[in-house]
């Protein structure tokens, strides 16, 4: 940018003392056109860069979701092509559903087997009921008489025999039911699971976004590790956008202040952006907590830079970036708006350098 002004500058010197010679060319206006630019330009733009500071490193990032398979199988289909868009939902990839609709199925078997336990047992207290209240009137019968000498002893010792028996029946019968009512649930949880493993032989893309480096074909036998993805997607709605400053920039930058970028694969557009928030945290802040005393370096690790998210604004919001896009910006703060002019200018001439490929092949 600096390059910019200095040829600016020295266009109006040749316009006025070579092309129109309005003022004459000697030692003094040498000394005088030497010094004026290099003190007014040094006091701009040491100013303009704390109230309008620039980056020359500005970068769009994208979330990257490792897409790990949630069950282990053999690839089937594979339905996407790379660097193509795809919507949320669609299918990534399957899995041969063979087993895992086996694993279903078996445990659909299961619950229905345990249910028609429960219902068995059900049946029998049922059935049980009556014929047990029946036994306890005939005892009650048969105590009577026996008390008053008319009935058997025989007889009431076999009415009891028989109440015995039917009450222990239907306590094996409850004792069946309250185990097929346990071993249901359990069964219910293992069909869950069964069904939950078979979904996972479709896996659906999480979001809108791309799949850059494709590697997984039919055939290839996906595993359930989250240290093996068998892909990396794309996020493509929620792309973020960071302006890297040095610290001594930042002291007037805040939440909401206008944005400038220029992207080097969009030359000549500038893309209108608010400042979202600072990003105050790097690497040498974290110190790691332990019983152990803290290692200091004999030399100091070089200043590291701290990142400021901005949000594309305006009729820029749907622009595509691609993740790892780089690009130049500038921050307007509230301070020192006369000077915004200067900067809005250098950062439209220095957009116009996008248009230059300095290659010779």
């Amino acid at each position: 940018m600096e390059l910019v002004a200095l040829i600016i500058y020295s266009i109006i010197i040749w316009f006025i003392f070579f092309k129109k010679k309005w003022l004459p060319w000697n030692i003094t206006s040498q000394v005088i056109v030497v010094t004026i630019p290099v003190i007014a330009l040094a006091a701009t733009i040491l100013f303009m860069n704390i109230v309008a500071p620039s980056s020359s490193d500005v970068r769009a990032m994208n979330y990257v979701i490792p897409i790990v398979p949630r069950v282990t199988g053999q690839v089937t289909e594979v339905p996407i092509e790379p660097n193509r868009p795809i919507k949320k939902g669609d299918v990534l990839f399957k899995i041969d559903p063979v087993p895992f609709e086996a694993a279903m199925k078996g445990a659909e078997a299961t619950l229905r087997g345990l249910e028609d336990q429960l219902k068995n047992a059900a049946a029998k207290k049922a059935a049980l009921t009556p014929r047990i209240d029946l036994a306890k009137k005939r005892v009650e019968q048969f105590t009577q008489l026996a008390a008053t000498g008319a009935g058997r002893r025989a007889d009431l010792e076999q009415a009891q025999s028989d109440l015995g028996n039917l009450q222990s029946e239907f306590l094996a019968a409850d004792a069946t039911e309250s185990q097929a009512e346990a071993q249901i649930v359990k069964s219910e949880a293992d069909l869950r699971s069964a069904k939950y493993d078979l979904d996972g032989t479709t896996h659906l893309a999480p979001a809108n976004g791309r799949v850059a480096n494709l590697a997984l074909r039919p055939g290839v036998r996906a595993v359930q590790l989250p240290l093996a993805p068998v892909m990396s997607f794309i996020e493509e709605d929620d792309p973020w956008v960071l302006a890297f400053y040095h610290q001594n920039e930042l002291r007037y930058v805040e939440p909401g202040n206008e944005a400038e970028i220029f992207m080097e694969m969009y030359p000549g557009r500038i893309i209108k952006c608010k400042v979202d928030s600072i990003l105050w945290a790097t690497a040498q802040g974290q110190m790691p907590i332990s019983g152990n005393l803290p290692n200091t370096q004999p030399m100091a690790a070089p200043e590291q830079r701290i990142a400021v998210r901005l949000l594309i604004d305006g009729k820029d919001k749907d622009l595509f970036l691609a993740a790892g896009a780089r690009g130049h910006g500038a921050i307007y703060t509230e301070h020192g708006k006369f000077l915004h002019i200067i900067r809005k200018v250098f950062v439209r001439v220095s957009t116009k350098m996008d248009w230059f490929v300095a290659k010779l092949h």
